[in-house]
């Protein structure tokens, strides 16, 4: 049996991938280079949504939040030049947070090539770095062959982003082509032998633990986890900002390892015999600058679990390897014994209280205390609710003081990219938008992304914005207090009426500046049906939930 080969443009045919794929949203800013596929977009605008952003940058975060919550590659288009570059902190997220995702660019035409044509760039020397594969399509009856390609990278191993250049009178070429398969993802899974092996290690620690994070999780993998952990008396602990991983209300979860991490999480770490890495690549910001596990041969027997092969190794050497995913390797925990061993399960509820206690917000200065704030928002919101941020000393409430109970529920960058939480949060609603969407963001996190607000009015996507505003970049303030005390230069600054400007897009708004106003504030921001945004004015000295910015400035000056 022949399969039909229809002739199409390459525009036409680069659509019919998408379609083939279960593409049913994109997000673009457009642009000349790409005009034919645009057209081809409006013949199946009833089959894929495209979303115009206002900045390629949010459209790329947008793509990559919205792969996050399927699992599937997010799909944005920019044009060449400016376009590419603006949308290259998108690529970035993804490429750091292990997420799929396709960028495409239009191209300039293939005659002006290696001329420096008006915004012509290499895509494979710009993005060589920061994505798992970059080409460029030159030919359109291979259009089919460099799509499904981008599919098949983006989501095999460690997942991650494509980037494709689409000359543009490449996509205006008329090719016949068989009709596009449709790109399945894999799992991977450990051998009998590997099990038996994770078993005796198990068996034979004292002090065990397991770290939780990376992507390609799903309900089941985390819920074999969270059986597998209970069962046996485990402290688990989530790698920074992948909370979400694991059920931050079970008996077992004893807190998040990142910025700010709760000192005797760190001594638990430190004193742990053996620690088993589940998905996570155990960075920089996770292991506390690589403190918590020596390289390359950490203190602690290592089991490290991972999708990516290249992972293994490449900064820790493992007691054992394991080349699998979290569902993979999830499916082989339910066959184990439970462990006998005394001492593991007292180990874990200590650890569990000093995790409560440490969610206790402590006093700050002013009137407001983003502690309460996000204690009010961890009780009150349903467990489905989506809580989206960029990056800022603000996020860091948000981290210690909220729970993730279910998957789908955080989208945050582990490459502490600002600007993320706002386009994070349209992407969420537009995905579910009957789930409730809340991003906490910084007064400076907030600016860089703001415009978005016309993409959520245009798309009648309402999520709920809480704009933490103290007029400074905090993280930075709170660097140069430490190594420079009492010298602050260029991290002031002069903020818009944030409730003015988001009501010129169309936003319900509220200003909070006392705790006790935010609750009633939200409750009508969520009554309002409409996008909305909530001004909490904080005071600068209330900088982190643990020192004032006058106490680390103290300190730094006792040294």
């Amino acid at each position: 049996m022949t399969m039909e080969k229809r002739s199409k443009t390459g525009a036409e045919h680069l659509v019919d991938c998408l379609v083939a794929q279960n593409v049913d949203r994109i997000f673009c800013v457009p642009g000349e280079s790409y005009l034919a596929v645009l057209n081809a977009l409006s013949d199946v605008s009833d089959k894929v949504e495209t979303i115009t952003c206002r900045h390629e940058g949010g459209a790329a975060m947008m793509a990559e939040a919205d792969a996050k919550l399927t699992g599937r590659p997010g799909i944005c288009m920019v044009t060449r030049g400016p376009g590419a570059t603006n949308a290259s902190a998108g690529v970035h997220v993804a490429f750091q947070d292990s997420t799929p995702m396709i960028l495409f660019i239009g191209q300039v035409g293939r005659d002006a090539t290696e001329r420096e044509a008006f915004q012509e760039i290499d895509y494979r020397r710009m993005f060589g770095q920061m994505a798992k594969w970059v080409a460029q399509i030159d030919s359109a009856d291979r259009v089919h062959e460099f799509v499904s390609r981008a599919f098949a990278v983006a989501m095999a191993g460690r997942p991650g982003p494509v980037v494709l250049a689409l000359p543009e009178d490449m996509l205006v070429d008329a090719v016949e082509l068989v009709a596009p398969r449709v790109v399945k993802s894999f799992e991977l899974s450990p051998s009998a032998e590997q099990m038996d092996e994770f078993a005796r290690l198990l068996s034979e620690a004292e002090r065990p633990l397991m770290i939780v994070g990376g992507s390609r999780w799903d309900d089941e993998s985390k819920a074999a986890v969270e059986d597998f952990a209970g069962k046996n008396g485990l402290p688990v602990v989530a790698a920074f900002r992948r909370q979400e991983k694991f059920n931050n209300d079970h008996p077992s979860y004893v807190g998040e390892i990142g910025l700010g991490v709760n000192p005797t999480l760190s001594r638990l770490v430190k004193d742990s015999d053996l620690v088993i890495l589940l998905g996570t690549r155990m960075g920089e910001v996770a292991s506390s600058s690589y403190q918590f596990l020596s390289v390359p041969g950490p203190v602690q027997k290592l089991i490290h679990v991972h999708a990516g092969a290249e992972e293994l190794g490449r900064v820790y050497i493992p007691d054992l390897s394991i080349n699998a995913t979290p569902q993979g390797f999830a499916t082989m925990l339910t066959g184990l014994p439970v462990s006998k061993r005394k001492g593991w399960a007292e180990r874990t509820a200590q650890a569990r209280q000093e995790y409560e206690a440490w969610q206790e917000p402590r006093p700050v200065p002013g009137d407001v205390n983003m502690g309460d704030i996000i204690v009010w928002l961890r009780d009150n919101l349903p467990h489905d609710a989506i809580m989206t941020n960029g990056a800022g000393n603000f996020s860091a409430w948000l981290h210690r003081f909220h729970r993730h109970r279910k998957l789908q529920t955080q989208l945050a960058p582990t490459s502490g990219s600002m600007g993320y939480g706002v386009p994070a949060a349209v992407a969420a609603k537009l995905r579910f938008p009957d789930r409730p969407a809340v991003c906490i963001a910084g007064d400076g996190d907030f600016m860089m992304t703001c415009q978005e607000m016309a993409t959520a009015v245009q798309y009648d996507a309402k999520p709920i914005f809480v704009v933490v505003d103290n007029g400074m970049l905090g993280t930075i303030r709170m660097h140069q207090e430490t190594h420079y005390p009492s010298r602050p230069f260029a991290t002031e600054l002069v903020n818009p009426d944030f409730c003015v400007m988001a009501s010129a897009f169309g936003a319900h708004t509220e200003f909070v500046n006392r705790t006790d106003e935010f609750a009633d504030a939200f409750r009508r921001a969520e009554k309002s049906g409409k996008l909305a945004l909530i001004h909490v004015k904080t005071d600068p000295d209330a900088l982190t939930a643990n020192r004032s910015l006058t106490q680390i400035r103290e300190a730094a000056l006792a040294r």
